[in-house]
């Protein structure tokens, strides 16, 4: 087991690297960059997300004391820099790193980022780690209520619909999964909003962040219930799919166990239901579902939550992830990549040993990783 663990692990360096390379790779060929950002800001025609950010405002300062002919060169490579000094581009550019080659600048970022070193970012006064640090509670709390909560709810209830297939509690819970499935959560978040949270009708739940005003200072019993009273909402918009999808991939899972051999045998020796259901068919169909784990929780952590997020004024990993795109604050873009990428492949790690404690049967000392 250690030696599979080994090679696991050492086969995350390589993976890490293709994904930061073909990242990198990509953004080189993408339209617009910090340098134009900062450049349409100081000519007033920045619309994007960099126009939103508050620590954009220290270059628009230095806009009127470089202000002079600009070089036909820059004119042609930024196509907003008319009437910007020459030298001025050149410290921008110097100040982002790209007076340097590319290969040069992937290096100095792979020697950063193994050293968890991500820099700072490019248009706030912070370290991109301090940066991650401010918006990872609200992740956490989404990613890992929601997938436990899912769990804790979609498995006994996939067990109990694969006992009762084809009465009719299987059949209405089916037609309410399917229509649960089949509405979009942020469709769904705003018809929360309007109904619980002061839209048309009742004022029962907030709209913003993680705690009240003033949380600090309540007993640590409200200090729970106010926390969960600002995750309900969210955590409903949120779960609706994965709750369905968790919770029909365990009946069929179940339910192709139940009709195998090995249960009709455990039955004819006598055993009750219980142990047949528990004791012989839960290891079997409980892989595929151990198997669903890190996609449903990497999408709870990281990427469900983008819209969510946004709608319930959540300030998490998603939206700075999202935001750092459009505003093509790099360091934060690669950092952020960088975490996702290594979160998801030790997940991935995890769930396969997990394999072997649910089943000994399972040996990866004799698989070829």
């Amino acid at each position: 087991m250690s030696a599979y663990i080994a090679r696991r692990i050492l086969l995350m360096i390589p993976t890490l690297l293709g994904i930061l390379f073909v990242s990198f790779i990509v953004v080189q060929f993408a339209p617009g960059g910090p340098v134009e950002r900062v450049i349409a800001q100081l000519s007033g025609a920045d619309t994007g997300g960099s126009s939103r950010i508050s620590g954009g405002g220290d270059f628009a300062q230095r806009a009127p004391g470089q202000l002079g002919a600009g070089g036909d060169a820059i004119n042609s490579k930024y196509r907003g820099a008319q009437g910007l000094d020459p030298d001025f581009i050149k410290k921008l550019e110097a100040q982002f790193g790209f007076d340097k080659p590319a290969p040069e600048r992937f290096a100095l970022m792979v020697w950063n980022f193994s050293r968890f070193d991500f820099g700072k970012s490019y248009f706030r006064d912070v370290s991109v780690i301090q940066l991650i640090k401010e918006k990872l509670p609200v992740s956490i709390s989404l990613g890992i209520w929601l997938t436990l909560i899912t769990y804790l709810i979609s498995i006994p209830l996939g067990i109990r619909k694969a006992v009762k297939d084809g009465t009719r509690f299987d059949t209405w819970t089916s037609a309410v999964i399917i229509i649960g499935f089949a509405i979009p959560g942020f469709l769904f978040a705003i018809l929360l909003i309007i109904l619980f949270a002061g839209g048309s009708f009742f004022n029962l739940f907030p709209l913003r962040g993680l705690t009240s005003d003033g949380w600090w200072q309540f007993p640590w019993y409200w200090k729970i219930i106010d926390y969960f009273w600002h995750l309900t909402l969210p955590l409903l918009s949120m779960g609706l799919s994965a709750f369905a999808t968790m919770t029909l991939l365990t009946k069929n899972s179940f339910l192709d166990e139940i009709r195998k051999q090995y249960v009709m045998t455990a039955r004819a020796k006598g055993c009750s239901e219980g142990q047949v259901l528990y004791g012989h068919i839960f290891r079997n169909a409980m892989l595929i579902v151990i198997a669903g784990f890190p996609g449903a929780f990497i999408h709870a952590f990281f990427s469900g939550s983008l819209l969510i997020e946004t709608i319930f004024s959540l300030d998490g990993l998603g939206l700075l992830s999202f935001e750092s795109v459009l505003n093509r604050d790099y360091p934060v873009v690669f950092g952020t990549l960088y975490i996702f990428s290594l979160v998801g492949l030790v997940v991935n790690l995890i769930s396969d040993l997990t394999y072997m404690w649910i089943d000994p049967r399972i040996d990866f000392e004799a698989r070829e990783v």
